[in-house]
């Protein structure tokens, strides 16, 4: 018997439909009152095009599928009455209970912690006036202007659907492809292909709340509003190469360094900070505040610190709360509302549907992780997995029954009013023309990284357009970056064996089928500021060594005094000290005294430590000497540029290592953040440096 073929569909050379057969005019801009008003509910392609995506899978998220969370608390420095009426921005004496979600995007739920990608950070605020979600990302950008590209922009980064590779890594074709044609993507590229997409920990990332949002006060006054998360350990990444290998030596690298820091009591704190804007300067800027590709640089408006966060237990249940945890942008409180960013105004509609698909019911916000602390009533009934018994004979309004029950509630009595925006416009799918600047905050986030940073970027660039099989979305690629910096486009170019050109007039990728190009010319915009210093890592807080992971190298007889000594002052200081030897166990020290073996150098690796330190003993460093893989632990650790600190006989083994040579080389270099019989406080202001970015690419280290 013939095997029937499969229901088969080709799009080659036909004209874009919805699912009812209707050809689309322009799929690039969402049904909006003016191109820069509010997207319209009536978009029924919009909407279409958005529920088909957010079904797209079952069980897990689409996107943030792989996630780690915890519990904790807010609380506010001093009263924001002035800017919002908001509750839980009023009183610093009242802790309002938060959960948190982090997540990577593209990756599925079992792909790696370190994959190369944007980091979801989602804080879910119980508070007496309802939950307030504030549902951002570590970058404080996104990849496009419109929510109606959305399902392009995630369709083209997950695997490609004739065999579903690769996963969670967007160096492959498809991805490029888009980004070679959307160039509003080029400023959060940039954020993506820096360190920031590699984070050290969970714990050393930003958040951002990516839109402008508005706050408002008791008068009714709004101001505009950019959220913003810092982290009190400062912000850190790892090296490409250690992402490389963490994922394939502890692939939950992130989860594990989280969940571990709260149950050792070495709670994760951040600042919760606000860039606020009078509503009458909301046109001042050369960029638009509604645009969310575009970020205001803190040398325009810095950032108030306003509150803090502190996470202080880890769930119970991993998948009753991390997994059925729903944000929602749209869960909101009085004080706190929308503006008519359009990529904002469709994640309004996205994300109840998709929890709809995912958690199976609209009774969703019945799952304790994701309940009201304050009791729930309206006329809403029924439905699957219904947990609420109502009682009483009414379930409508209005009702005489009830008297009136549930009633609604006047503004002055806590009632959610949103804002009384004027709108005055033509329903138009269309592009606001002040969003047209695709590259002068690309150029300006490049033009503020370090030296390190910036040949960061570049390589993360290689490698990933080093992936993609067509050398003509290379080539597009490369061009692009011509209007980003003109060095990066050369040395990308250079090591693709290409070179860098005029790139193709970019607007006609952005727009329906009958609009004119000539109608929507890109703008160029020369930065406010030439650099910004927080845009930077380089710049983050490096007076701490909180919670930072060291690794001690050691064997039977190693020195009691050196290896005593320099553990107390490290964990006097708020580090973790592991201790790596030839087998697992315990060995003795010099003194006799019995020591726990955290690990072995079969399952240690230094890619997971923040620092190594080699305390002597002769006997020890004689073990240590034949083992192979302790002298690339070292080799390792150097490549990657931490501190490295041997003390007596454990500078026997660096001198064996590649970096013993450097030394005797001359090189200065080397030195760096290499430090030998030395006292504890210099090595631990050594590890506060966090990276010797000044070693990197010397020379080929065999490691």
């Amino acid at each position: 018997m013939k095997k029937k073929k499969l229901d088969t569909t080709s799009d080659q050379g036909e004209f874009m439909t919805t699912n009812q057969g209707l050809k689309i005019n322009d799929d690039t801009n969402s049904l909006k009152a003016g191109a820069r008003g509010p997207s319209l509910l009536e978009d029924f392609i919009l909407r279409e095009k958005i529920t088909h995506f957010d079904h797209e899978r079952i069980p897990e998220r689409i996107v943030h599928a792989r996630g780690s969370g915890a519990h904790g608390y807010f609380q506010v420095y001093k009263s924001m009455a002035e800017y919002t009426k908001a509750g839980f921005l009023q009183d610093p004496s009242v802790k309002t209970p938060v959960f948190v979600r982090f997540s990577t995007v593209a990756g599925f739920r079992g792909s790696t912690d370190l994959a190369r990608d944007i980091r979801g950070f989602s804080v879910k605020f119980y508070t007496e006036e309802g939950n307030y979600d504030l549902v951002g990302n570590n970058v404080p950008v996104f990849f496009i202007q419109d929510a109606i590209k959305f399902p392009d922009l995630i369709h083209s980064v997950k695997p490609e659907p004739d065999n579903e590779i690769p996963q969670a890594a967007s160096a492959h074709d498809s991805f490029w492809d888009f980004i070679s044609l959307t160039p509003e993507s080029m400023h959060t590229i940039m954020w993506a292909m820096s360190d920031r997409a590699i984070p050290r920990s969970l714990r050393m990332i930003e958040g951002f709340g990516v839109h402008t949002f508005r706050f408002i006060n008791a008068k009714g006054k709004s101001f505009f509003v950019k959220f913003h998360w810092k982290p009190l350990l400062g912000v850190h990444s790892v090296a490409w190469d250690e992402a490389l290998k963490i994922s394939g030596k502890d692939p939950d690298f992130h989860r594990r360094d989280l969940h571990d820091a709260i149950e050792s009591g070495a709670f994760p704190e951040w600042e919760f900070g606000v860039q606020i804007i009078p509503q009458e300067d909301e046109h001042k800027f050369g960029f638009d505040l509604l645009d969310p590709t575009k970020l205001i640089p803190e040398e325009l408006v810095p950032v108030q610190r306003i509150g803090k966060m502190v996470l202080d237990r880890n769930p119970d249940n991993f998948f009753a709360e991390v997994e059925q945890v729903a944000f929602h942008p749209g869960h909101l409180v009085p004080g706190i509302d929308f503006t008519n960013d359009p990529l904002l105004q469709g994640r309004l509609f996205s994300y109840t549907d998709t929890q709809l698909s995912r958690l199976g019911s609209p009774n969703f916000h019945e799952i304790p992780i994701n309940r009201s602390v304050n009791t729930v009533h309206n006329n809403q009934r029924d439905g699957h997995m219904r947990q609420q018994i109502n009682v009483g004979k009414s379930s409508y309004h209005p009702n005489s029954i009830a008297d009136g029950s549930p009633a609604q509630a006047k503004i002055a009595e806590g009632g959610f009013s949103s804002y009384e925006e004027r709108i005055d416009a033509h329903k138009v799918r269309a592009r606001s023309k002040s969003f047209m600047d695709f590259f002068s905050q690309a150029t300006l986030f490049y033009n503020s990284q370090s030296e390190p940073e910036q040949n960061h970027i570049a390589d993360a660039f290689k490698f990933e357009l080093g992936k993609v099989e067509s050398v003509e979305i290379r080539q597009r690629m490369v061009n692009l970056l011509t209007q980003v910096s003109i060095p990066l486009a050369n040395a990308v170019a250079e090591s693709l064996g290409l070179k860098a050109g005029k790139p193709i007039e970019p607007i006609n990728h952005i727009l329906g089928a009958d609009a004119n190009p000539a109608d929507y010319k890109p703008i160029k915009v020369k930065s406010e500021v030439e650099k910004s210093s927080a845009l930077s890592m380089a710049n983050a807080s490096k007076d701490s060594i909180k919670t930072r992971q060291i690794a001690f190298l050691a064997a039977d007889g190693v020195d009691a005094s050196d290896f005593g000594n320099m553990k107390k002052a490290l964990l006097a200081a708020g580090a973790v000290v592991k201790v790596v030897a030839p087998k697992n166990g315990t060995l003795k020290d010099s003194a006799s005294k019995e020591i726990k073996i955290d690990m072995s150098f079969l399952t240690g690796t230094s890619v997971v430590f923040d620092a190594i330190y080699v305390p002597g003993g002769e006997k020890s460093i004689k073990a240590l000497l034949s083992e192979p893989d302790a002298i690339h632990f070292i080799n390792e650790a150097y490549k990657h540029c931490k501190a490295i600190a041997a003390t007596g006989k454990g500078i026997e083994l660096i001198n064996q290592s590649y970096v013993g040579a450097k030394l005797k080389s001359g090189d200065a270099d080397a030195k760096a953040g290499l430090l030998t019989d030395l006292k504890p406080e210099a090595f631990i202001k050594a590890i506060a440096q966090h990276r010797f970015w000044i070693r990197e690419k010397k020379d080929k280290i065999p490691a």
